[in-house]
This record gives structure tokens, C-alpha cells and sequence, in this order.
């Protein structure tokens, strides 16, 4: 990735959602698209699906991460994966226990 364009302030970036994982996204410059993503991470990914474009500016705030970071991932790697937050254990306990309706 040594193109001009690549470097500076500001990427326009695009977002996939995976259909396969709720909250992983994929986030790759928009004149680049899929074309540097391997081939066993779209697999696993599923079929991207178009979330959102946006330019990604070192201020800009981004919910799961730096932007700063993510333009630097895209800039090496080519895309930038979101994985989805960790569930917290005593969450998923509480989901298993049963309740009883109390009236």
C-alpha cells in the first residue's frame, strides 16, 4: 500500500457488517474495497454486507476503537477487523437462569 492517496489525514472508508457474526464489522478504504482482505477472512466473514461510508479523520470518535488505529491498520494490512465485544460471563448466567413469574 505505498499509493499517495493512502497517506495523509483522511481515509474514506468503507463498513461491511458480517451476516455470520452479530457485531463484526470490516472496515477498508473505498477505493481499495475487498481486493486486500484474504480470502479465509471473508469466508469466515460471510457475504460483507454495506453498513456505512465515512471519513475517518484522526479526531473522529468511532465506538469500538481509535480511528486513528483503524486508518493505520487499513494502511498496512488493507482492512480493519471489528470484532464484537465480549460477552461478560455473569450475563450469560443470568440468561440461563430460570425465572418464575412472580404475581
Amino acid at each position: 500500500m505505498n499509493d499517495d492517496r493512502m497517506k495523509g489525514d483522511k481515509l474514506l472508508c468503507e463498513v461491511f457488517k458480517s451476516p455470520r457474526v452479530d457485531e463484526m464489522y470490516l472496515y477498508v478504504d473505498k477505493r481499495q474495497g475487498l481486493g486486500e482482505v484474504p480470502e479465509a477472512l471473508l469466508e469466515r466473514f460471510g457475504k460483507p454486507l454495506p453498513a456505512m461510508t465515512l471519513i475517518l479523520t484522526p479526531e473522529k470518535t468511532l465506538g469500538r476503537a481509535r480511528a486513528v488505529d483503524v486508518m493505520a491498520t487499513i494502511r498496512d494490512k488493507g482492512f480493519y477487523l471489528q470484532m464484537p465485544p465480549a460477552k461478560e460471563e455473569y450475563l450469560l448466567d443470568l440468561y440461563r437462569t430460570p425465572t418464575e413469574a412472580r404475581y
